[in-house]
Parts: structure tokens; C-alpha cells; sequence
């Protein structure tokens, strides 16, 4: 069967899949403000053996109302796509984050594991995130792949308030984000400009959702810290990296370790690096099959950072002969207490980067199969949670952790 074809039945599955098991009450323009005006909502939900969706959007919800809907949410565990949208029109501003709490709380006491969770069309500004905090932070969002409207429109709520919404520190470590999460996430990126560190690893990301990251990277010019460790870079996703890097002067900290940069990744970051980003502190470029010529260059490019701390180049593959140039050339640097231990580096001075083309290609084309795989992880060895943390350009600051 060809891709296509399976593309299409995968498709067609997926739809039939959520017609059978879900509960909609979309545009129907219903005012739920007590628990009693929520009870049609509730008994459809208590109704509905295998909950897997629940679309509220173009309805008004107030806090009582979110209040008895959360409790039914208790009781589905299958639970995976908040449909959401549009959905507090005319509410005061200080119900709305009261009502997100409730659903989130509801959805969280479930075990549920959101695939997707859209908030668009609600423009419920910075305060709205208060009561998203708890729900996006917790295990519920571990899966969570579509990321929505909602923090743009947060953004440029708040924007049009006065009082941009200044994303500062962005953390989901082991989220399974892949392509489509981080594309996502990029597109806030972008608008806000504000970011200063940006910690997303193991989130199976290939070239194209790093790329999208670079792109919005290069908007950040505050970034200080950047750990994209254990995801799948390649050729495309470095060229995307060198791109950025040159508007990135402020960072301290930089950690690409085991992304399979291998020689050709190392030489682009390399050059990249060469001229400026003095601040530099800590370099983090370990268990990327780089060879000796990958080492060196990224040796020489150090040369000018004169506050470096840590440079970690262990696991790759310089052989005896490329680990003594390395030392070298970090000794002649006044850097080699700098260098980190080189144990796990083979004694293999040569690479075969031709197959990246066709790695890539099957990246690509696979990637589905790759998630399905990821996708059967045990969860609960998954110690990280999201974390965002938000700063109001006013000085007024609110940390979620």
C-alpha cells in the first residue's frame, strides 16, 4: 500500500473514530452559567461510555457551569481532545480563569491524555493563563501534539491592552512534542520576541520542526539559554541552526548534545559560532557521531570565548589522532580546562555521511511510524513536566512551574 493510501485510510479511521465517541454541542449558543444550566452538557458526557472529545466551542461557559462539567470529565480517562474554542464570550475577566482551572482540574483527576487542546477565539489575555497554568504543566499535556491559538491570542490581546505578554523562559522537557507541537510553538515565538531560555528536549523533533524553531529563535535576540539535546537534527536542521546563530549574541548556554549533527552539522556550527557570541559559557555538542575534522573545527571556534566553562565533545568519533589535535589546539587556546571527559569517543577517524540524504528522506516519509512507536512509552517514567514561565513588561511577574 502506498503512502498516500495509507495516509488516506489512516484519515478516514481517525474521523470515523471521533464521530462514534465524543459529545458536541458547537455553536449552539447556549449561556451556562449554574450547574443546572449545565446538566443537558454533564448528561451527555455521563451518557457517553468512551468520551474521546468534547466540543463546547460557540457557547458561553461561566464558572459553576465549568465547575459540574470538570466533575463529568472525572470519569474519562480515554479523554484526548478539548475542543474548546470560542467559548467565554461576554464572561467577566475574572470568571475565566476560575472556569480553565475547574476544566483543567477535571481533566487532570481523569488521567486523560490530551492530543489536542484548542482554546482559539477566546482572547482571554494574560489573566486566562493563570487558570491554564496547572492543566498545561501536569501529565495531561505530555502528549499534547496540536497546540493551538490560544497564546497568540493571548499575546495579542494583551498587546492591544498595553501590556505585551513577554514570554521569558520556556521549558517541556520529554513532552513528545515532535514537528507538529513545536511548529506550533514557534509561531508564539515569533510574535513575542521576548524569550531568554528555551529548554525542549527529547521531544522527537526532526528537520522540519527544528527549523521552524530556528526561524523563530533568530526573532529572540535575548535567547541565553538553548537546549534542544536528543533530538534529530541532521544537515537541514544544522543549516537552519547556523542561520539563527549569528542573531543569537547573548547566549551563555548552548546544548545540542546527541542530535546526530554529525561532521557536517559540526563544521556549519562551527562557522557559525566563529565571530562573536563571546558570552559564551557552556557548549554541550557531546554524542553527535562527529569526526575528528568536526572537532577541530569546533576547537578553533571557541578561540575567542574567553568565558568558557564547559565544552563537552565526549561520545563522538575523533579517534586517538583527532582527541590529541583537539587538546592541542584548546591548550594553545588557554581552554583545555574547559574541555569535558572524552570517554565514550571512538577510535574511527572516518564518517559516512552519505546516507544522511536517504536517512533524511525516510525521516521524513516515517516520521508517522515514529510516533506511533514513541507514542507506546510508559508515561510514568517521564519525570519532567512543561513549564512556562510569563513576565508582564510592566515589571509584574508570574512564575508557572
Amino acid at each position: 500500500m502506498s503512502d498516500v493510501d495509507l495516509d488516506e485510510v489512516i484519515k478516514q479511521l481517525a474521523e470515523t473514530h471521533v464521530a462514534l465517541n465524543g459529545v458536541s454541542f458547537e455553536n449552539k449558543s447556549l449561556k451556562l452559567d449554574t450547574e443546572e444550566d449545565a446538566k443537558d452538557v454533564v448528561d451527555a458526557i455521563n451518557k457517553c461510555e468512551s468520551l474521546e472529545y468534547l466540543h463546547l466551542g460557540g457557547n458561553t461557559l461561566g464558572v459553576d457551569a465549568a465547575k459540574a462539567i470538570a466533575k463529568a470529565l472525572e470519569a474519562h480517562t480515554e479523554f484526548k481532545r478539548a475542543l474548546w474554542m470560542d467559548m467565554f464570550t461576554g464572561r467577566m475577566k475574572t470568571e475565566i480563569p476560575q472556569a480553565l482551572k475547574y476544566l483543567g482540574a477535571g481533566l487532570v483527576l481523569a488521567g486523560a491524555r490530551l492530543s489536542e487542546l484548542d482554546l482559539s477565539n477566546n482572547a482571554f489575555g494574560p489573566i486566562g493563563v493563570e487558570g491554564l497554568a496547572a492543566l498545561l504543566r501536569s501529565p495531561t499535556c505530555y502528549a499534547l501534539h496540536l497546540l493551538s491559538q490560544a497564546l497568540l491570542d493571548c499575546y495579542q490581546s494583551s498587546n492591544e491592552a498595553g501590556r505585551p505578554l513577554a514570554l521569558k523562559v520556556f521549558e517541556a522537557g520529554r513532552n513528545r512534542l515532535e514537528d507538529e507541537g513545536v511548529k506550533a510553538l514557534a509561531k508564539v515565538f515569533k510574535m513575542v520576541g521576548t524569550l531568554e531560555e528555551v529548554t525542549i528536549p527529547q521531544n522527537g523533533i526532526y528537520n522540519a520542526g527544528i527549523t521552524a524553531l530556528c526561524e523563530a529563535f533568530a526573532l529572540n535576540p535575548n535567547l541565553r539559554l538553548l537546549d534542544l539535546n536528543d533530538n534529530t537534527f541532521r544537515e537541514k536542521a544544522a543549516i537552519a541552526m547556523a542561520k539563527a546563530l549569528p542573531n543569537l549574541q547573548n547566549l551563555i548556554h548552548l546544548n545540542l548534545g546527541d542530535c546526530l549533527l554529525k561532521t557536517k552539522g559540526a563544521l556549519l556550527l562551527a562557522e557559525a559560532l566563529t565571530d562573536g557570541h563571546s558570552k559564551l559559557q557552556e557548549v554541550h555538542l557531546g554524542f553527535n557521531e562527529i569526526t575528528a575534522e568536526g572537532g577541530l573545527a569546533l576547537a578553533k571556534a571557541m578561540k575567542n570565548k574567553k568565558d568558557l566553562k564547559q565544552l563537552e565533545l565526549g561520545g563522538n568519533m575523533f579517534g586517538k589522532t583527532g582527541r590529541k589535535h583537539l587538546i592541542f589546539e584548546l591548550k594553545e587556546n588557554s581552554q583545555l580546562e574547559a574541555l569535558g571527559n572524552l570517554s565514550g569517543d571512538e577510535d574511527n577517524d572516518e564518517e559516512d555521511d552519505d546516507d544522511d540524504d536517504d536517512a533524511e528522506s525516510e525521516e521524513e516519509s516515517g516520521s508517522d511510524d515514529v510516533s506511533v512507536e514513541e507514542s507506546n512509552h510508559d508515561t510514568t517514567q517521564e519525570s519532567e513536566t512543561s513549564k512556562l514561565q510569563f513576565s508582564l513588561v510592566d515589571d509584574s511577574v508570574t512564575n508557572y512551574r
